[in-house]
């Protein structure tokens, strides 16, 4: 089992905190845009990001119930559904990954819930930026261990998408010991706690995926790269 990965998230994009408050081109006061800057920078010092990702080689397809099922080496864990089974169609494995932000941010968003509406919203906008900077270290994680068997990369998939069905969630993150790893909990309705976390699955080809990522410049990997610290580069 794959041990828990912390992730070095010290920043945002300013753009996607914008787009999780519903911005679409709206003034923006100096007053608001400070406010905005110091809750961002409150949220990224509560973060505590970590992850766990393991790769799994696709043991076969079939179908159920009249649906394609991808299953998976080692795991009973099974991806059902049309569009996961486009999404990963050609792959030889799969990179399955969970993250998380941590249990400080809920308690600050409860808190600022009593205290501070308007910092609440920044703030859970921030959480939800910060969780995807985090997914995208752990596709990192991913990239490399598929450089390392001679593969490239598709893109993140997560349970909730297309027709991939949330039932999905509870395999998913027995597989990767996320409960005990990094304490992701379900409810009845299999939305995770903490709210803030992330779980998907990432094909591994045998050929590069036509509009994947042309160059670093443009990858969302880019500041995690394992790759890329030592002068290589993935050729996704």
């Amino acid at each position: 089992m794959a041990a828990a990965e912390s992730y070095d998230v010290r920043s945002v994009e300013r753009g996607e905190v914008l787009r999780y408050l519903g911005y679409a081109g709206q003034a923006v006061t100096p007053e608001l845009d400070a406010r905005i800057d110091e809750v961002v920078a409150r949220c990224l010092a509560t973060c505590r990001p970590r992850g766990c990702v393991r790769v799994f080689d696709v043991a076969g397809r079939d179908k159920k119930d009249g649906a394609p099922v991808i299953s998976l080496a080692g795991t009973a864990l099974e991806l059902r559904g049309r569009s996961i089974a486009e999404h990963l169609d050609g792959a030889v494995a799969v990179g399955v990954l969970a993250v998380t932000v941590g249990m400080g941010v809920e308690a600050e968003l409860r808190r600022l819930s009593l205290t501070d509406p308007l910092a609440q919203v920044i703030f859970d906008a921030a959480g939800t930026a910060a969780v995807e900077r985090a997914a995208d270290a752990a596709e990192a994680s991913v990239v490399a261990q598929a450089h390392a068997r001679g593969l490239f990369c598709g893109t993140r998939f997560s349970p909730g998408y297309g027709d991939l069905p949330l039932s999905t969630q509870p395999v998913l993150l027995d597989a990767l010991d996320a409960g005990r790893q990094l304490g992701i909990r379900l409810s009845p309705a299999l939305l995770m706690s903490p709210t803030k976390s992330v779980t998907a699955v990432i094909g591994l080809f045998e050929e590069p995926r036509q509009g994947v990522r042309a160059n670093c410049a443009n990858c969302l990997c880019r500041d995690f790269c394992l790759l890329r610290v030592s002068g290589r580069t993935c050729g996704r």
